[in-house]
């Protein structure tokens, strides 16, 4: 017999068709209240607990520190449980119904500036061997592609068309769009594929990035990347894979882009969700327009 939660994370996979990176995240916000409720309400399962017992937990994590982002995550984890179970008849109230969502402090991710974006590119000048060509080739594909690092991570071999210049990604609920490659970056690609080749094992044969053991790249390990390279050339605290994708958004809106391209290109259902890169660009107009406009002449 399957269980509830066997049941909820098969119709996270096959009908929300989320990623296993999100699925394993639900799950584990479950598990974690589950662990919580048996240890506080000695209950073995959290499908009947209240809001009162909900409360409680919030009320725990807010003691351990944890943030309110992080909260608010695994609350709305436990909300789509329990929508599911409502759905799904195990349950008439949602617990979690009314609850509100925790206050968080709006934080304006920083892109990188157009010149730490030559300056990080100007360490690989002339890169030599599998790693450095490699690493070179991760970097200008997020800043010129504006790829997310899962996307990247799975590209295959087959996704790959240096002739059209097209890279095909899988997206957020298994999406496709293709992308288009810059000249240079089709040159940066035929040389990793011609280092590839050189590789004496590979496991993981299919995916078009790899280690030099021949493996398919981790989430860590392509983090680890762009924050070796960026700490370089830039102070901000955060250097991220997503950082690299906002700058790429940002400076393109900074060069005249359209809103619409650009939503396109980052592969967003709502424009709403590709508005949020407009603040850099509006920093960046009212730079030009203090500097230009006569009245603020000196």
């Amino acid at each position: 017999m399957v269980n509830n939660k066997d049941a909820f994370r098969d119709y996270l996979q096959l009908e929300k068709k989320y990623s296993p990176h999100t699925v394993n995240a639900y799950l584990n916000d479950i598990n974690f209240f589950e662990s919580f409720n048996k240890n506080q309400f000695d209950q073995d399962t959290i499908d009947q607990a209240n809001y009162s017992q909900i409360r409680s937990w919030i009320v725990s994590l807010v003691d351990d520190a944890i943030s309110n982002v992080s909260i608010n995550r695994k609350m709305q984890s436990l909300k789509s449980y329990y929508k599911f179970l409502l759905k799904t008849k195990q349950i008439e109230v949602n617990p979690l119904l009314k609850h509100k969502a925790l206050k968080t402090p709006k934080i304006l991710q920083i892109p990188f500036s157009e010149n730490e974006v030559v300056e990080v590119l100007k360490q690989f000048a002339n890169p030599v061997g599998f790693e450095a060509i490699r690493d070179k080739l991760i970097i200008d594909l997020f800043y010129t592609t504006g790829i997310r690092r899962t996307e990247l991570i799975h590209i295959k071999i087959g996704n790959v068309n240096t002739a059209n210049r097209t890279i095909k990604v899988l997206g957020k609920r298994n999406k496709e769009r293709i992308l288009p490659l810059l000249p240079v970056v089709c040159e940066e690609l035929s040389s990793y594929l011609n280092e590839r080749a050189g590789l004496e094992k590979v496991s993981d044969l299919d995916f078009f990035f790899l280690t030099k053991k021949g493996l398919k790249l981790s989430d860590s390990f392509v983090y680890r990347l762009i924050n070796t390279y960026f700490s370089q050339v830039s102070a901000k605290v955060k250097r991220s894979p997503h950082i690299v994708r906002h700058s790429f958004a940002t400076h393109l809106l900074n060069n005249g882009a359209d809103l619409n391209s650009v939503k396109e290109l980052l592969g967003h259902s709502s424009l709403a969700s590709t508005q949020i890169y407009t603040h850099s660009s509006l920093s960046e107009l009212k730079k030009v327009y203090g500097e230009a406009h006569p009245r603020n002449q000196k």
